[in-house]
């Protein structure tokens, strides 16, 4: 993130000056001291200005909260959200009746959904966790019926001696199949492609090889 730099008589007259200008508080700030200036001789001669850059770097996990719980009441304004976190995530957990509507065909809506919030979230965070959404368990089912497929597809695979392309996955469904098949020596994983219709293709070791 670039953030802004500000310039005053002192360090903190500088991030004043850039706190005003962003519309936000201290605490959702970070402050880089590119120079802490100098009163100078009786304060006058040889002055220097201090300078700052002072970058937005707001809490992911309300971000995340807060942009979820507005889309969602678009789509049904009885839909809860509740958030939980770890060191690898921010789980977003949509509740309500009638989930179907936000988690979409083959996950689509809860896709593009969770795309969103985590454009929005990332905006002003220098947190690089990523947010997953969720509705239902649906992410739980679709992951064994993500590793079942990626298992059919490989005997596929090793059957025919021949490549096998997968649908376009979003990258943490690509993810799920490269793990469920990384313990195989008999073939290789591999995304193709680019968003939002890359896809693994899953190819024999031997075909690999030649």
């Amino acid at each position: 993130m670039e953030g802004i730099i500000r310039h005053g008589r002192d360090v903190e007259e500088a991030v004043q000056s850039a706190l005003d200008e962003l519309k936000v508080r201290r605490e959702e700030v970070k402050v880089e001291v590119l120079d802490e200036g100098a009163r100078g001789v009786l304060g006058i001669i040889g002055q220097r200005e201090a300078t700052v850059r002072v970058t937005v770097d707001t809490d992911k996990v309300r971000s995340a909260e807060e942009f979820a719980s507005r889309l969602v009441k678009h789509i049904n304004p009885d839909l809860t959200v509740s958030v939980r976190e770890t060191e690898q995530y921010i789980m977003c957990e949509i509740q309500g009746e009638e989930l179907g509507l936000v988690i979409g065909r083959h996950g689509g809506t809860l896709n593009a959904i969770q795309y969103l919030l985590n454009v929005a979230a990332s905006k002003h965070s220098s947190d690089r966790r990523p947010v997953i959404v969720d509705a239902g368990h649906y992410r739980k089912r679709r992951k064994k019926d993500l590793i079942d497929m990626a298992h059919r597809l490989k005997h596929r695979a090793l059957q025919t001696g021949h490549a096998v392309r997968m649908n376009a996955l979003p990258p943490h469904e690509r993810k799920i199949v490269h793990m469920a098949l990384q313990d195989d020596p008999r073939i290789t994983t591999e995304s193709e492609g680019m968003d939002p219709k890359r896809c693994v293709v899953i190819t024999p070791a031997s075909e690999s090889r030649q």
